[in-house]
């Protein structure tokens, strides 16, 4: 008779959670469980509300035809349209994005194992696609997928979390809902060997030879926003589950865990500005508003406040939503005119915009400083670049003389009739969480690993700051979820 409740608990059931529960499974690990906070119909935490992206490194697009066979019945010359993307191009982007502050060991092991985590996902259960709603960029009848970013699970978050449900339940791993995890047990070594809960019956203590965290940041907790991220983020939309309130993070704090990453620091995104305080199960992540770059956006005062141009949305958009959030009342309107309307992400499609025959009509109906904004965009069609508009790279087209400049895709507003969209930043996930070695074991503040106790997802911290790659968190939480829970199974 084992002297324990369970070899492996997991805390958490979102990506990162059940890619931990089932490697802990295939590692040998016969009694995993499964602890998830939310009930049923709310379960899988921030994935069913994500887009399902993955960006993997790869040598040569043919290594994407294990993951989408019969992708060309589809999108015929599909692989042909899809440009390499090694290591060292990932490495390139997440250092320019982080502003090179990525904790480069853990950089390095997201980076190198993400193709075959990735493939590991998918002969695990999980189905893939081409993700043309998301990065793909169509240019006539061709559509190119200029970055990592090219598959994404069948069905966006709502079906990778599904997916992952029926892997688990094919697995024999239990799921435990509306079981919040409490408290880290520990004996009088200081290792780990349970976790208290309090589940629908009250409280208990279950018992295990190894905890997996992956249950999430601080995102959808307002005080730990206030605290760690300060204002305007007391007052953010939270993009995905109101249950990631940090418990992991306290509980592991609370039992000298090291805090690790960037704590003043979250991925944001540019949401519809009328989105709900949390995510909508049925609408998930259909409120995003990130084809900004092919805008113009101004704020109440009527004025630009960043570079729309500086980068294609997947390397911009996590950072954007914060800057949308710090300006007045925390909202921007993106104008957009004929050039480029045919342009918008299909998502746009849940909003209503503005909608005018002139700009000075447009501007009319925006609740912003009128006079100022209608100067803004005179002095930016004024100023606007020159040349052949290329929405599948960075064109170079750049404004000359305004502030802040424009540097790509600066093309004059002159197209009517012109729209405009509403944006505010809502919170995805939260960049600071605890620091955890190659095997994903947390470390405590005397730097030594906790024994039995293991981290993944958005606990793990030094990977983002500032800004974030699109398509790397869910990478990030496969690739330290099946590293944890492979680790945890072979705790004796």
């Amino acid at each position: 008779m084992s002297d324990t409740d369970y070899d492996v608990i997991v805390v958490g059931a979102g990506n990162a959670a059940l890619a931990a529960a089932t490697a802990a499974r295939q590692g040998g690990a016969e009694r995993v469980v499964v602890l998830e906070k939310a009930p049923e119909h709310m379960r899988g935490g921030n994935t069913h509300y994500s887009g399902g992206l993955f960006r993997i490194a790869f040598d040569d697009p043919e290594q994407l035809r294990p993951m989408v066979p019969d992708v060309e019945a589809e999108l015929p010359g599909f692989f042909g349209n899809v440009t390499p993307y090694p290591e060292s191009r990932f490495w390139e982007d997440l250092l320019r994005v982080t502003d090179g502050r990525t904790d480069p060991d853990l950089a390095q092991i997201l980076i190198g194992k993400s193709y075959e985590t990735i493939r590991w996902a998918h002969e695990c259960g999980i189905e893939m696609e081409p993700a043309t709603a998301l990065s793909g960029v169509k240019v006539g009848n061709r559509i190119t997928f200029p970055s990592g970013a090219v598959i994404r699970a069948v069905h966006e978050g709502v079906g990778l979390s599904r997916m992952w449900f029926d892997i688990v339940e094919k697995n024999g791993i239990d799921v435990r809902y509306r079981t919040a995890a409490r408290e880290l047990l520990q004996d009088e070594s200081g290792r780990v060997t349970g976790v208290a809960v309090k589940g629908p019956e009250g409280f208990a203590r279950l018992t295990a030879r190894a905890v997996v965290l992956g249950c999430g940041g601080f995102e959808a907790h307002q005080a730990w926003r206030a605290r760690y991220l300060g204002a305007p983020w007391d007052h953010a939309k939270v993009r995905g589950t109101p249950h990631n309130t940090g418990d992991g993070l306290r509980m592991a704090l609370d039992i000298g865990a090291l805090t690790y990453g960037q704590w003043t620091g979250c991925h944001s995104t540019p949401i519809d500005s009328e989105a709900p305080p949390h995510g909508d199960r049925e609408l998930t992540d259909k409120s995003n508003r990130l084809s900004y770059p092919f805008s113009v956006m101004v704020n109440r005062r009527g004025k630009r406040f960043l570079d729309e141009g500086e980068d294609f949305q997947l390397y911009t958009y996590a950072k954007t939503g914060g800057a949308i959030l710090r300006e007045p009342g925390g909202i921007a309107w993106q104008i957009f005119d004929q050039k480029t309307v045919h342009l918008l992400e299909p998502r746009y499609v849940t909003g209503t915009p503005v909608e005018a025959d002139s700009l000075e009509e447009l501007v009319a109906q925006l609740p912003v400083d009128r006079e100022a904004c209608l100067e803004t965009l005179n002095e930016f069609n004024e100023k606007a670049g020159a040349g052949v508009f290329n929405p599948a790279e960075k064109d170079g087209i750049a404004s000359d003389g305004l502030s802040p400049e424009k540097t790509n895709w600066a093309i004059p507003l002159d197209s009517p009739p012109f729209v405009a969209y509403g944006a505010t930043g809502g919170i995805t996930f939260t960049f600071g969480g605890l620091k955890v070695d190659d095997a994903a074991r947390v470390i405590d503040v005397a730097q030594e690993p906790i024994p039995g106790l293991f981290a993944c997802g958005e606990l793990v911290g030094g990977l983002f700051h500032h800004n974030y790659p699109g398509g790397s968190g869910l990478v990030s939480g496969a690739v330290f979820g099946r590293i944890a829970g492979t680790s945890a199974a072979g705790i004796q």
